[in-house]
Order: structure tokens, then sequence, then C-alpha cells
């Protein structure tokens, strides 16, 4: 069994950063395309940022391009999503998702088999 758990969250002013990590635990990092979402309230969860299996390819929401950067470090069975120049409508719950798979990361929620239980980011202006 996969877990995922989410930490960094916060309360925090626009235009600042922070930083989300996700620890993987019960299997090898490296076998997963990993993804972070957003869900809004009353709303679907929605693709925020994707990366490969080894970290050779990552994919962006057109809404967080150029503003946030994910990455992992397989050897840590950590992923991350650096946000920077926070604003208002980014406040959501962000989640964590994984995939045994090969490629770019999809993008569709349902692609995904495990999920960490979200960490809220809130953006006051």
């Amino acid at each position: 069994q996969v877990e995922l758990v989410e930490t960094g969250g916060g309360s925090v002013q626009a235009g600042v950063s922070l930083r989300l990590s996700c620890v993987v635990s019960g299997r090898t990092l490296g076998n997963y395309a990993m993804a972070w979402f957003r869900q809004f309230p009353g709303e679907e969860r929605e693709f925020v940022a994707g990366i490969s299996r080894s970290g050779s390819s990552t994919n962006y929401a057109d809404s967080v391009k150029g503003r946030f950067a994910i990455s992992r470090d397989n050897g840590k069975n950590t992923v991350y999503l650096q946000m920077n120049s926070l604003k208002p409508e980014d406040t959501a719950v962000y989640y964590c998702a994984a995939r045994q798979s090969w490629g770019i990361a999809p993008t569709s929620f349902s692609d995904y088999d495990y999920w960490g239980q979200g960490t809220q980011v809130t953006v006051s202006s």
C-alpha cells in the first residue's frame, strides 16, 4: 500500500512563496509519476503540476506556469511543489497524487491511484 503525506500548507499574504512537500511511503517513489492537484470548494480537483518517474519531464496548468515548480527527490521519497508569487485565487486544498506509469504525468484526477489527505493553502490579498 502506498501512503502519501503532504505538508507545507498555510496562510500567507499574496506575493510570497510556499513549498509543499509530499512524502511517499510503502513503495519506491521512482516507480511512480507524481502530480499535484488542487480543489476549490464545490469543485472537482484540478491538475496543477506533474512530473515523470525520472523527473525528466514536467507539465503545468496554464494558471500556474512560470510561478510554480514541481520537483522530486527519489532518494528521499519526496515530491515538492514550489509556489512563488502566490495569488488569492491559488487558495485551495492541495493534494499529492501517484500513478504507476511511464512518461508525462497525466492531467486527469481519475488517472491516479493514490492520494494524500491534502493540505490547505490560503492566500490573502
